[in-house]
């Protein structure tokens, strides 16, 4: 390895909805066609196996993990504060990305070798982008939360939610569920919002939510309107803002994690009337990731998840697009 580089010997690695998208080529329009052959996998846990000779935070045998995020400008102001998601240049991705830095070993003057995740048996990450996985998360759950984990807990920080706020979950997959749990353990008042009543007995019974609105109910909504001071968005799917907007208080916030396709049209009197906010979030930064997983661990919060083995893939993503998974896949890496 090179100097600063840790080499893993990966165990797990989950299955975003993201590597769907990525390994279909389905946001070529909005972003490009990405790299292939392409190896997706942004949720990566394993065991450090080798260090580079100038590697200080990890050593041979640690439990260790990789998200989203390999390599960043490290000198603009994000990533200077550790939010190298919002690298002003842009950060490099664990996959279907180039290493365009001169300071990584991967650059090259054609734009730098293309970037491969963890649907694999190893990884080398320099060590300021690898995480410690603490021994109290079960390996096989730690890898969802990398991404899916950090997705939404960032926001919730960063937006300031406190205990005393009514806080609502739209959509109920595997971001939701996490954010739930979060907000379980952070002392909220809880409430899944979701289409239908099939998750209702799971978002009150297992994952301890106080309350859920079936969001295809008028009568649910009207009865809910101006209830909460918070709500987290995790709906990919195109859906009727308005109808989520509604049910902020004054001075409400609606943080939006899922990324619908396309456009979806917002009537801007959902805010003006009731001072509501309306914003985003991308996943987290290295500092802040580290911080989610000491979280988890203090918290005993781990996603529910179902393992499978690598030539059971195409049929997860499958499962996935469809909603049936409770609530994230996982790879075993020992059967790739």
């Amino acid at each position: 390895p090179a100097t600063r580089d840790v080499v893993i010997d990966i165990k797990f690695a989950g299955i975003c909805h993201s590597d769907i998208h990525s390994a279909r080529d389905e946001w070529a329009d909005q972003w490009g066609h990405l790299p292939f052959p392409l190896v997706p996998g942004h949720e990566i846990v394993g065991v450090v196996v080798a260090v580079g000779s100038g590697v200080t935070k990890f050593a041979v045998g640690d439990r260790a993990g990789v998200g989203c995020i390999v390599d960043s400008c490290r000198s603009c102001r994000n990533c200077s504060a550790g939010e190298e998601q919002y690298c002003a240049t842009g950060f490099v991705w664990t996959y279907g990305s180039r290493f365009t830095y001169s300071h990584c070993a991967e650059y090259n003057e054609q734009g730098g070798n293309v970037s491969h995740g963890g649907y694999s048996q190893r990884i080398v990450v320099d060590e300021d982008y690898a995480l410690h996985v603490p021994e109290r998360i079960p390996f096989h759950a730690a890898a969802p939360l990398l991404c899916a984990g950090v997705t939404v807990y960032s926001p919730l920080k960063f937006y300031g939610l406190q205990p005393h706020h009514k806080f609502a979950v739209a959509g109920l997959g595997g971001l939701g569920h996490l954010a739930v749990k979060f907000g379980v353990a952070m002392g909220n008042h809880t409430t899944v919002i979701s289409r239908g009543t099939a998750k209702r007995q799971s978002a009150l019974l297992e994952l301890k939510a106080q309350a859920y609105i079936d969001s295809s109910s008028p009568e649910e909504l009207g009865a809910n309107a101006g209830k909460f001071d918070f709500i987290l968005s995790t709906i990919a799917a195109p859906h009727d803002i308005g109808q989520i907007l509604n049910l902020l208080a004054t001075d409400g916030k609606l943080i939006m994690v899922g990324v619908p396709p396309g456009k979806i049209p917002v009537a801007m009197h959902g805010f003006i009337g009731g001072r509501r906010t309306l914003a985003g979030s991308l996943i987290g930064g290295i500092r802040e990731t580290q911080e989610m997983m000491e979280f988890c661990a203090q918290h005993g919060i781990a996603p529910d998840v179902e393992i499978i083995r690598a030539d059971q893939i195409n049929e997860a993503f499958e499962r996935a697009i469809r909603g049936d998974v409770k609530y994230r896949f996982v790879i075993d890496a020992a059967t790739l």
